[in-house]
């Protein structure tokens, strides 16, 4: 509990520091979702990863934040993909509410998920983004100021950890997700690009139409983008034209 002559803003950055002091950075994305989950009013936390508006899930505090990474990466479209696209933080205080009309198909997965609110917070610097926070809530309403510091020193920590873990390419000074703990990842996110570019080839179309595709295809199934690019990757899949 956090000692009432205490500062908010300090307790909560000595409560962060030892929530995610360790020697292993791999394990820092997910003390930093089990951390928000104990320090803020959210029920669940997760990290994603941003590669040419194509999430990659790095980690969650528990299976329905994976679940609503998972379904943002299929359907293109929702609160984690936005704050990457802007840079700037979404708040999303009622996805039954006022919120609903921002990504409609989401909206309508989050809130059958049992979520009402969401708060996505960009990580990165000032050569852009490279992923973002996304906290989750099981009820309408905002985050306070102090809460919202709180985030984002929670962010502050993140960003220093993913920066440190993506090597900056030499030509054009990008972030490229080819860290030692994010190999298994960066695998798993290449064989949607091989699944793009096999679809480009099959239906004649081009990138953002093949990624499309393979999104609707996903998504009218009932899967993740990441099931069905492996299953067209290893020829058990395969788009045909109209």
């Amino acid at each position: 509990m956090r000692p009432r002559d205490e500062p908010e803003p300090a307790w909560a950055a000595d409560a962060i520091a030892d929530g995610v002091r360790g020697d292993d950075p791999g394990e820092i994305p997910g003390r930093v979702c089990r951390v928000a989950v104990r320090l803020l009013p959210v029920t669940c936390a997760g990290v994603s990863l941003c590669s040419d508006g194509m999430p990659v899930p790095l980690s969650a505090s528990d299976a329905r934040a994976a679940y609503l990474m998972e379904v943002q990466a299929t359907l293109g479209e929702g609160p984690c993909l936005h704050a990457a696209r802007t840079g700037a933080p979404v708040i999303a205080a009622d996805l039954a509410g006022r919120d609903a009309d921002r990504w409609p198909v989401f909206a309508q997965q989050a809130t059958a998920a049992g979520v009402r609110a969401v708060y996505a917070l960009p990580l990165g610097d000032d050569s852009g983004c490279v992923g973002t926070l996304d906290l989750y809530r099981d009820s309408p309403g905002g985050l306070s100021t102090r809460e919202l510091h709180t985030a984002y020193l929670m962010a502050g920590v993140m960003t220093v950890a993913l920066m440190t873990a993506l090597p900056t390419g030499e030509e054009n000074g990008s972030r490229r997700a080819d860290g030692p703990w994010l190999s298994e990842l960066a695998t798993e996110h290449d064989e949607v690009y091989q699944a793009v570019g096999m679809i480009m080839a099959q239906l004649g179309v081009g990138s953002d139409e093949a990624l499309a595709r393979l999104r609707g295809h996903a998504f009218a199934r009932g899967r993740t983008v990441l099931d069905v690019a492996h299953d067209v990757v290893t020829h058990r899949e395969r788009f045909e034209r109209d």
